[in-house]
């Protein structure tokens, strides 16, 4: 029977009401690259705001804030860890610290570069505090911003938390009634297949009330798929047929747990049931260049409820918000109609998304 461990790998979503103090990644090439633009706009702005122009002053100039950002991105990119551990207000104020102390430093090194001497006696601390001046209004500004964006993503975060966890939790009731129903009828006559059907519905039940950010093995989110294609089966009997076509399985293919599990319910809910002579549900499953690809295809029926319609868009909808979480735009997921077939297309990365702190999408 398979087991789902909620804490199997997945990444660390923030959660409504953390108050920790969130670091970004300074040191992604992006990131870096980003510094050095922004860098260079302050310098220009300082070149140009007092004094006389010069190549020499602007490279100067270029030097020290180049080395000030650089510097101060890499200690605070160290000090992630740390720093996580603190409250906003205490982290912040941290992070303001050590940008002060390093342009102080850099300060330093640079007049008694430029002077020729060791001493400290001759430093220019007038200039100096300008760029600590300077450097305070622009980190103060940058931690703003950083604050801003880390309230926005755990608003999102807690939004896309509870949308993945209705949808987690959405085993519909028409169809615990069915499979109560079928345990009814088989306890009698076949309770070997009652038996099976209990455990299966157990396993689903389990899965459903699981973490809404874990991940599991691919192999282990089709098993819980065939367990619900069975207690389908039993249900619908020959107007449902399977076509499944799974390929080898690399072994560090994961997948949000109950992904591929609402799609295959959606196939049978809004193309099977709704046609009286059924239909074949087709699963198809392939590995290329690092990439899982699913297929799932089913019956195109013409359903005057509405709510059939509305609730696939739904689903489809809070899955690809998932994968967005996980995978970012390295997954996609569409839907598209192709002759008189429904046809649901996912792709996504082989391997499992590592925990990182979890930067924002």
């Amino acid at each position: 029977m398979a087991k789902y461990n909620s804490q199997a790998a997945s990444p660390s979503l923030p959660v409504a009401g953390d108050s920790h103090f969130l670091v970004p990644n300074l040191c992604t090439p992006a990131a870096i690259s980003l510094l050095v633009l922004f860098g260079e706009l302050l310098v220009l702005v300082m070149l140009f705001s007092g004094g006389e122009p010069s190549w020499m002053r602007f490279a100067l100039t270029s030097l020290g804030v180049q080395w000030v950002a650089l510097v101060s991105a890499g200690v605070l990119c160290s000090l992630r860890a740390a720093l996580s551990r603190f409250s906003v207000v205490a982290g912040a104020l941290v992070a303001f610290v050590i940008v002060m102390l390093v342009t102080l430093a850099v300060g330093i090194c640079a007049d008694r570069i430029l002077a020729g001497s060791a001493s400290l006696g001759g430093v220019d601390w007038e200039s100096i505090a300008g760029q600590l001046v300077i450097a305070g209004i622009i980190s103060a500004m940058a931690l703003r911003y950083f604050y801003v964006q880390q309230q926005l993503r755990m608003q999102e975060q807690s939004e896309l938390q509870s949308r993945i966890q209705a949808l987690q939790s959405r085993i519909r009731p028409h169809f615990l009634f069915n499979s109560m129903n079928i345990i009814a009828s088989l306890i009698a006559s076949d309770p070997e297949t009652a038996e099976s059907v209990v455990e299966d519905l157990s396993e689903l039940f389990r899965a459903s009330l699981n973490d809404a950010g874990n991940q599991v093995p691919l192999s282990e989110e089709l098993a819980l798929c065939e367990r619900y294609m069975r207690i389908e089966a039993l249900r619908l009997g020959s107007r449902l047929q399977l076509d499944w076509q799974v390929g080898d399985i690399p072994a560090g293919a994961r997948i949000p747990l109950l992904t591929l599990q609402p799609l295959l319910e959606n196939a049978i809910y809004h193309g099977i049931q709704p046609l009286p002579e059924g239909g074949v549900v087709r699963l198809r499953i392939w590995f290329t260049n690092a990439e899982v690809h699913v297929e799932i295809t089913n019956p195109l029926a013409e359903v005057a409820n509405k709510g059939h319609s509305q609730g696939n868009r739904m689903a489809i909808g809070n899955i690809r918000s998932r994968l967005a979480v996980f995978y970012g735009s390295r997954a996609e997921l569409k839907t598209q109609i192709q002759e008189a077939s429904f046809v649901t297309t996912l792709r996504y990365p082989v391997a499992a998304l590592q925990s990182s702190g979890k930067s924002a999408s």
